[in-house]
Order: structure tokens, then C-alpha cells, then sequence
């Protein structure tokens, strides 16, 4: 089979295709960032900017904490202060990274249509 044809490699095509539209599209550890924070989301686990910050997968704390002031600049997480501690912040996908998504998916299950 010739890699070219692999439904990976559509979904990757897809992937690229969609991403030059996006003039402001997201960098490689932001992708893996938000991923991170829509996962927890998805599982209904609460993710504190605290917890963000702690994780050294991402960069240096100072690094993940301009990344998350660029995921918030850019619409695709928000911060919501704690009922109970004010001085924590939870983190949670918006609207447009749920959009972000459902495009995603709607490259993957092309990608796996087409034959």
C-alpha cells in the first residue's frame, strides 16, 4: 500500500488544509495543551492553572503560562475562579475549541471515508 493513500496521511492533508485557513492557528504545545485540558474536560476532571503550570511535559512554568495567556487571548480556554478558593483558577475549553474539535473530527471521519 503506498503511504500517500493511508487514511492517516488524508487526515494529516486535511489537517493542513484546515490549518492555512486559520491565520491564526495554534502551535504544537498549544495543540498538546488544549488537548490536555479538553481530555480532563471530556473525563469531568477539574484542571487548576496551578495543575497547568506543574506539568513539565509543556515547557518551563513561565513558558506554560504564556501559553495559556495565548490560549485565552485566542478564545480557546477560559478561567474561572474557584466557589471555594478564590486564589485558584479553574481552566475550560470555550465554544471555539469545542468548534476546534468537531473540525478536527470531521477531517478524521473524511479521512476515513475516502478510499
Amino acid at each position: 500500500m503506498d503511504a500517500s493513500n493511508s487514511a492517516y496521511i488524508r487526515f494529516l492533508n486535511y489537517l493542513d488544509a484546515i490549518g492555512r485557513t486559520d491565520s491564526k492557528g495554534l502551535n504544537a504545545v498549544e495543540e498538546q495543551l488544549l488537548n490536555y485540558i479538553a481530555i480532563a474536560d471530556s473525563k469531568g476532571q477539574t484542571v487548576l492553572v496551578g495543575d497547568l503550570i506543574a506539568l513539565r511535559q509543556f515547557g518551563s512554568q513561565a513558558t506554560l503560562h504564556g501559553r495559556l495567556k495565548g490560549l485565552i487571548a485566542m478564545g480557546y480556554i477560559q478561567l474561572i475562579d474557584d466557589q471555594v478558593d478564590g486564589r485558584k483558577k479553574l481552566v475550560t475549553p470555550t465554544a471555539k475549541a469545542i468548534s476546534h474539535y468537531e473540525k478536527l473530527s470531521a477531517c478524521l471521519e473524511k479521512a476515513l471515508k475516502t478510499s
